[in-house]
C-alpha cells in the first residue's frame, strides 16, 4: 500500500508540474461545478496509519480523476476550436455538404437539428450558411439559455476574426451608403435594392416585421437628417405654402392606420412563363402589412388651404431620391381622395411603432390605403396640388395594364389609366411549389387582400386543380366596411385524400363585391408584367 500510495505521488506530483501552467487557464473556463476545492485531508490524533493512508490515497486519487477530466475537456476544446471563413461557412448550405450557421463569433453544424427545430426545417434553413442574429431578432423566444445550450452542442469552430472588419466604403458609388439589410430577403435586384420576404415567414405574423417587410426602391437610398428634413407643401392660391419639420408634422393629430402595401408587380414571374415581360420577377413576396403612424394628409392640405374643387386635380408627391440627372421619384393621386378623410391617407412618420427604416421612406412617406403601391412615395420632399396627375414617368409611362395583344411596338401610355386601386388577390405560401408533404392531413395556408377598402369575404381552396373546393377559414383584424385597408391571413386543415401521390392545390379569394380572381393568366397578361392576380398554384407531391 505504502509502495502504491509513494507512486501515485509521484505521478501526480509529475502531472501536476506538466500541466500546472495549463490547468490555470482551463479550469476556470471548463469546470462544469464552480464549488469545487480540493481539500486537505484532516489528520486527527485517533486515527491509525493505515486509515490516514488510504483517506490520503483516496483524496489524491480523486484530486487526480478531476485533474485528469479538466485536462481532457481542455485539451477536446483545443482540438475542436477550428478556425472558420465567413466564406467556408456560406458554403455549406445543403444536408450534402452540412448545414452551418454563426451566432457571434462562434460556428455551428446544425445539420443534424435542422429537422427537429420546433419552427420546421424551412425556417432555420433560411440562415443557412449565414448569421442567426438577424433571425433570432424576429422571434424573441429564442434568446433564452436553454436555447444557447441547446446550440452550444453543434459548435464546431470560431470565425476569422478578420472576417469582422467593415468593408471600405466607396463614395463614389451612389449605393454605397445603402442601408444593411435582413439576410432572409430574396433579392430581385440589388441596384436599386428590391427584395421579397421568403413565403414561410410573409405570413407568419398578421403585421409583418419591419426588416423583411418587402422593399421597392427606384433609386438610391437617400440618407435624411431629420433635424435638418423639411416636408414642402405648396399652398392654395391665396393660402401659404409650408415648410414642415418633423416636429411640425407631430403637432397634427396623430392616426394610426393597419394597412396592406402591394407592388403591381407582385406576381409577375408567373406572367413571365406565359411570354416574356419587362419587370422584376416578384414572386408572391412583394406584399407585406405595417401598422402605419403619422398625421392625415387632409389636415395637412387644409393648413395649406386646400379644399376640395368642382374640376378634378391631383395631389402629386415627390420623393427625396433622385437619379444623376437630379430627377426625383414621383406620383400623384386624386385630390378627392387626400382631401377625404374616410379614406386616412397618411404623411407616415412610424412604422410598427418605430420610426420609418430608411429602406422604407425615413423620415417621412405617403401611406395610401387600398391603392398600388407605386403611390406610396416615400423620403417625402414636396407635396402640391396640380390640375393634371404627376408628370413623373412612373406615374405616366409605368404601372398601367394593357390588352394581351398589345406589345412594345404598338404600346400607347397615355391611353390607358394609372393604377390605383388593385383588384382582389390571393396566394399560397405553405406549402411551396414542389414541397413533399405528408399524408393524413396538410395545412395549407395564405394571404387575401383586395384594393380600395374591399374586405375579402371567402377564400376558396383547391387540392385537385380547381375540381372542387373547400373554404379557408380566416384569420386576422376584422375589417370594416369600405375600410378594408389590410389582408387577411387564411388557413385550412384538410385530410390529404387516400392513395393521392400529389396534390395541385389551387387558391382564390371574393372581396365584398364578389369580385374574384381570373382562373389563369394568360387572359390578363400584359407587356409589363403588372396587376398579376390569377388562382395561385402549387404542386405538392405526397410522401408515401
Amino acid at each position: 500500500m505504502l509502495l502504491l500510495h509513494r507512486a501515485m505521488v509521484l505521478r501526480l506530483q509529475q502531472a501536476c508540474r506538466l500541466k500546472a501552467v495549463h490547468l490555470r487557464l482551463c479550469i476556470q473556463a471548463c469546470s462544469t461545478n464552480e464549488s469545487f476545492q480540493p481539500q486537505r485531508p484532516s489528520l486527527t490524533s485517533g486515527d491509525n496509519s493505515s486509515t490516514r493512508g488510504w483517506r490520503v490515497m483516496g483524496t489524491l486519487l480523486g484530486l487526480g480523476a478531476v485533474l485528469a477530466y479538466q485536462d481532457h475537456r481542455c485539451r477536446a476544446a483545443q482540438e475542436s476550436t477550428h478556425i472558420y471563413t465567413k466564406e467556408e461557412v456560406s458554403s455549406h448550405t445543403s444536408p450534402e455538404t452540412g448545414i452551418w450557421v454563426t451566432l457571434g463569433s462562434e460556428v455551428f453544424d446544425v445539420t443534424e437539428f435542422v429537422d427537429l427545430h420546433p419552427g420546421g426545417p424551412s425556417k432555420l434553413m433560411l440562415a443557412a450558411g449565414g448569421p442567426l442574429e438577424p433571425f433570432w431578432a424576429l422571434y424573441a423566444v429564442h434568446n433564452q439559455s436553454h436555447v444557447r445550450e441547446l446550440l452550444a452542442q453543434y459548435k464546431i469552430g470560431e470565425l476569422n476574426p478578420e472576417d469582422k472588419v467593415a468593408p471600405t466604403v466607396e463614395t463614389s458609388d451612389p449605393y454605397a451608403d445603402d442601408p444593411v439589410r435582413h439576410p432572409a430577403l430574396k433579392v430581385n435586384s440589388q441596384r436599386p435594392f428590391n427584395a421579397e420576404p421568403p413565403p414561410e415567414l410573409l405570413t407568419e405574423n398578421y403585421i409583418t416585421p419591419n426588416p423583411i417587410f418587402f422593399t421597392r426602391n427606384h433609386l438610391p437610398v437617400p440618407n435624411v437628417d431629420p433635424d435638418s428634413y423639411r416636408l414642402h407643401v405648396v399652398g392654395a392660391p391665396g393660402g401659404q405654402s409650408l415648410s414642415l419639420s418633423l416636429d411640425d408634422l407631430h403637432k397634427f393629430p396623430k392616426y394610426e392606420i393597419t394597412v396592406t402595401l402591394q407592388c403591381a408587380g407582385n406576381r409577375r414571374s408567373e406572367m413571365t412563363q406565359v411570354k416574356e415581360v419587362k419587370g422584376l420577377e416578384w414572386r408572391t413576396g412583394a406584399i407585406s402589412t405595417a401598422r402605419w403612424g403619422g398625421a392625415r394628409l387632409c389636415d395637412v392640405l387644409a393648413q395649406a388651404g386646400h379644399q376640395l374643387c368642382e374640376t378634378e386635380a391631383h395631389v402629386c408627391f415627390e420623393g427625396l431620391d433622385s437619379d444623376p440627372t437630379g430627377t426625383a421619384y414621383g406620383a400623384s393621386i386624386p385630390l378627392a381622395r387626400a382631401m377625404d378623410p374616410e379614406a386616412e391617407v397618411l404623411l407616415a412618420y412610424e412604422m410598427n411603432g418605430q420610426p420609418l427604416p430608411r429602406d422604407h421612406g425615413f423620415p417621412v412617406r405617403v401611406v395610401v390605403p387600398g391603392v398600388v403601391g407605386a403611390r406610396h412615395v416615400k423620403w417625402l420632399g414636396r407635396v402640391s396640388v396640380q390640375p393634371e396627375e404627376s408628370y413623373s414617368h412612373w406615374q405616366r409611362c409605368d404601372y398601367k395594364g394593357f390588352s394581351p395583344s398589345v406589345d412594345w411596338d404598338t404600346v400607347d401610355f397615355d391611353s390607358a389609366p394609372s393604377i390605383q386601386e388593385l383588384p382582389v388577390q390571393s396566394a399560397i405560401t405553405e406549402p411551396q411549389d414542389g414541397e413533399t408533404v405528408e399524408s393524413g392531413e396538410v395545412t395549407i395556408k395564405g394571404y387575401a387582400w383586395s384594393g380600395g377598402g374591399r374586405a375579402v369575404i371567402r377564400v376558396d381552396v383547391s387540392l385537385d386543380g380547381g375540381l372542387t373546393w373547400q373554404v379557408a377559414e380566416l384569420d386576422g383584424e376584422e375589417q370594416r366596411p369600405r375600410k378594408a385597408w389590410a389582408w387577411r391571413l387564411w388557413q385550412l386543415q384538410v385530410p390529404v385524400p387516400a392513395g393521392q401521390k400529389e396534390l395541385n392545390i389551387v387558391c382564390k379569394a371574393v372581396d365584398d363585391g364578389y369580385n374574384v380572381q381570373p382562373d389563369t393568366v394568360a387572359p390578363i397578361w400584359n407587356l409589363r408584367g403588372v396587376l398579376s392576380n390569377a388562382w395561385h398554384r402549387v404542386h405538392v407531391h405526397v410522401a408515401p
